[in-house]
């Protein structure tokens, strides 16, 4: 079994991602096939918090060239780079359609359990990591073994979340209404969510992890937008 390269963990973290977890995956579970025409043997999940990323997005030149999707950009650029290095392949959650099931693949690592607010929340970071890439090997990496932890959604009685919303956007029952959590940040400027969803801020994991109110505009501005192009 091979031990993830230093090189790979080095140039990972000095561009602000990190492996989340992986899995060996079966040859039914959803996943390409390699340009070799082989079915992977490893999937490693690499993602960011925006403690580790935003510095270094901002500083990017996709951040100031003023053209649209600085973050995916920046990404692909980055972590392709990185892939091709370690003779891995990249696969993105933004390429599509059709889209990666970037969720079932993080379900499959261990760790995540799916939160009230439609995002995976895990055990560590809490709602706080996003997913930017999957690399796929033919070799059986030892990361790429899937914890037997839970994530933390599943023995969280409380569900703060859930009361934190200002515009009742999340239930138990119905999951995350998209439309009236977008509605309110259009028709409020001036909402505190604009500063980061007081959802995700009342999640008692991963404080140390939350986005600053700079990082959390950039997000909003972004759904916003998306969301208004259908998209």
């Amino acid at each position: 079994m091979e031990t993830p390269a230093a090189d790979l963990t080095d140039s990972l973290a000095a561009a602000g991602f990190f492996v989340l977890g992986g899995f060996s995956p079966g040859y039914g579970d959803p996943i390409p096939a390699l340009k070799s025409g082989k079915h992977p043997r490893s999937l490693l999940l690499v993602g960011s918090t925006g403690q580790t990323l935003w510095p270094l997005l901002t500083s990017s030149p996709e951040f100031s060239d003023e053209k649209p999707d600085p973050l995916d950009r920046y990404t692909k650029r980055i972590l392709s780079a990185i892939a091709i290095a370690n003779d891995l392949e990249a696969l993105f959650p933004f390429e599509g359609p059709p889209f990666h099931p970037f969720q079932q693949w993080a379900l499959a690592c261990g760790g995540f359990s799916q939160s009230p607010m439609g995002v995976l929340a895990h055990q560590r970071y809490g709602p706080w990591t996003g997913f930017r890439a999957a690399l796929l090997s033919e070799l059986v990496v030892e990361v790429a073994v899937a914890s037997k932890v839970d994530g933390p959604c599943e023995t969280c009685r409380d569900k703060p979340c859930i009361s934190a919303c200002p515009v009742s956007a999340l239930s138990i029952e119905n999951g995350y209404d998209v439309p009236k959590c977008r509605e309110h940040l259009v028709s409020m400027k001036n909402a505190s969510c604009w500063s980061g969803c007081l959802a995700r801020r009342a999640c008692p994991i991963g404080e140390d992890h939350r986005q600053d109110p700079a990082n959390a505009r950039f997000h909003m501005d972004c759904f916003t937008d998306i969301s208004s192009t259908g998209q």
